[in-house]
């Protein structure tokens, strides 16, 4: 990753979904600009890694597995997170999962469930428990992960497109509740970025991630951490007149 030059020292942040992909290299951003970090997920081995990868370069780290949509995980990540660092200052809600594919008459109920649930009740939870923390020392700064699925259409991931749409409107309803409270709430919204959940959607065919870096204006497809520095400058106090901001991160995706 190049060198972001936020200062962040004497901070804290709340990673989730941080074992890989986005939320791995959002996790070490934080951490290169000085801020301490919580990283969370439901995958122990890779969240380890990554608290391991941010202690081996200087940061602070801890792991905390945390399935966001159970609030009694997601009040143990804000206890530990305090008890280690006793603040909060930035959040990136980025955990999510993108379900099976399938025409919206062929989502089942199930899946449907399992989706909401990860990526916009998820969203929802981390948030509830973030903010109190937040007001507490004086402000902060939020970041929750849409897509530019929650932008446009898709055919054959209704309840992904379903989340992601919820996302957006949560993050705008929530900046305008604490726009005078001096907490910032944004979110980011991802193009085709190379990551396992990328993989997955492909299935790991080298053609059909062709095809849709194809799709993409610029030619190619993101990485992680050209999103990790857009939530860097979210959280940054080079934002601090940006709230209730949709930012669109995908190559020129939706503006074809």
């Amino acid at each position: 990753m190049k060198h972001l030059n936020y200062p962040m020292n004497g901070k804290v942040a709340i990673v989730t979904g941080a074992a890989s992909g986005i939320g791995r290299a959002t996790a070490l951003a934080f951490a290169q600009c000085g801020a301490s970090v919580a990283v969370a997920d439901v995958l122990e081995t890779g969240g380890v890694e990554t608290a391991r990868m941010i202690e081996s370069a200087g940061g602070k780290a801890i792991f905390v597995r945390c399935d966001v949509s159970k609030e009694a995980d997601v009040k143990e990540l804000m206890k530990r997170t305090i008890q280690a660092f006793e603040r909060l200052d930035y959040a990136f809600n980025n955990a999510g999962t993108e379900g099976m594919q399938g025409m919206t008459p062929d989502c089942s109920e199930e899946n449907w469930d399992r989706v909401i649930d990860i990526n916009l009740k998820g969203t929802w939870l981390c948030m509830k428990h973030e903010i109190p923390l937040m007001l507490k020392q004086g402000g902060g700064a939020i970041v929750n992960c849409s897509s530019i699925a929650g932008v446009i259409g898709f055919p054959g991931i209704p309840a992904y497109t379903a989340s992601k749409h919820g996302v957006l409107g949560l993050t705008k309803t929530t900046a305008l509740e604490y726009a005078k409270k001096n907490i910032r709430v944004n979110a980011v919204c991802p193009g085709v970025i190379q990551t396992p959940m990328i993989d997955r959607f492909t299935h790991g065919e080298a053609q059909a991630l062709q095809q849709l870096a194809a799709g993409e204006p610029v030619g190619r497809v993101g990485s992680p951490d050209e999103i990790a520095s857009a939530v860097l400058w979210l959280c940054s106090d080079s934002a601090t007149f940006v709230t209730g901001h949709p930012m669109v991160v995908d190559g020129g995706w939706v503006a074809q």
